[in-house]
């Protein structure tokens, strides 16, 4: 039986089914959504959810062994962002944000959130649990 926190069924389902090295993509609001990666939103509201709360549901379920982010996410200071993942212990690879767009439509699916943040986006890769 399963003992971790409650996560919507498609985004279960989705990362039930990745692969090594298949990718998640979480964003905000304002995030172009290409043709071709499975598209889950999950935006209620301006703000609802938040980035922070699906990363948390999200990397409860699953194994993460590369992150990538828009080097405009982290800011002129290089510092990371509120709603980065700290405790994965992952150093963000930064690309461009048009780098970053084109890698968004190679992913298995894009969760949209209700974040408003601009570039409040991350890219999850997949890893394996053992």
């Amino acid at each position: 039986m399963k003992r971790s926190p409650l996560l919507h069924a498609e985004l279960s389902q989705v990362i039930a089914a990745m692969g090594h090295g298949d990718m998640l993509v979480i964003g905000d609001a304002g995030l172009p959504i290409p043709d071709g990666p499975r598209r889950i939103d999950l935006a209620l509201m301006r703000g609802v959810p938040l980035v922070t709360d699906v990363l948390k549901a999200v990397l409860s379920e699953m194994q993460v062994e590369g992150i990538v982010v828009a080097d405009e996410a982290l800011g002129d200071a290089k510092k990371l962002p509120d709603w980065y993942p700290q405790s994965l212990g992952i150093a963000p690879q930064t690309v461009s944000h048009e780098e970053f767009k084109r890698r968004t439509a190679k992913a298995r699916a894009m969760v949209r959130t209700g974040e408003c943040t601009p570039y409040a986006n991350i890219i999850l890769v997949a890893g394996v649990s053992f």
